[in-house]
């Protein structure tokens, strides 16, 4: 036998324990050699393959408030306008606002801080056109930094709490119901 007939048949062989059909024989090219099995591309259509489209994904961002307050800075309006033109922001889905603060002043100071921080993002998303009732808004306080307020020697650790006077923000998508399709009836 020759070569081309020990790969047929071992390629018979190995699509009969796979499952799979097997690859098309090689053609012999005019030299007698064979040539490369042909490959199907992408874009192939009429192959009945069609490229993969990329599915949105949720989108999250962080809006510093590292001056204090709950003044949107020019960085933080930045931000929030990249967050609106992302592909999940359009998609309709949920949008979860949580307010944060440093751990400076008593613990009724921050949380009313961070919700500020909160309502100042959800009022621009309002004000960019962005529907009320996709809009959670959660005020954390101080409960969750993300770099120590102090430092090893009790001292404030500005740095920190600068990091810490944030609002993260989650855009997920939109969840598209699916309907059952009917059940064949048998008339």
């Amino acid at each position: 036998m020759n070569r081309i007939t020990h790969a047929s048949l071992l390629a018979l062989a190995l699509a009969a324990c796979t499952g799979e059909p097997p690859a098309p024989e090689p053609s012999p090219t005019a030299s007698g050699e064979p040539s490369a099995a042909p490959t199907n591309s992408i874009f192939d259509t009429e192959a009945g393959v069609e490229p993969a489209v990329a599915e949105p994904e949720p989108t999250e961002a962080t809006i510093p408030f590292a001056e204090g307050g709950s003044e949107l800075s020019a960085a933080a309006l930045a931000k929030l306008d990249a967050l609106l033109a992302s592909d999940a922001a359009k998609s309709a889905g949920a949008i979860v606002v949580r307010g944060h603060s440093d751990a400076g002043g008593n613990d009724a100071i921050n949380l009313r801080v961070s919700r500020e921080r909160a309502e100042a993002v959800r009022d621009y998303l309002l004000e960019q056109g962005v529907a009320a009732d996709r809009i959670e808004v959660i005020a954390f306080g101080e409960q969750n930094p993300v770099e120590p307020n102090a430092l090893a020697n009790g001292e404030p650790n500005e740095a920190g709490r600068q990091a810490n006077r944030r609002v993260e923000i989650t855009v997920a998508l939109q969840q598209v119901e699916k309907t059952a399709s009917p059940e064949p009836t048998n008339s």
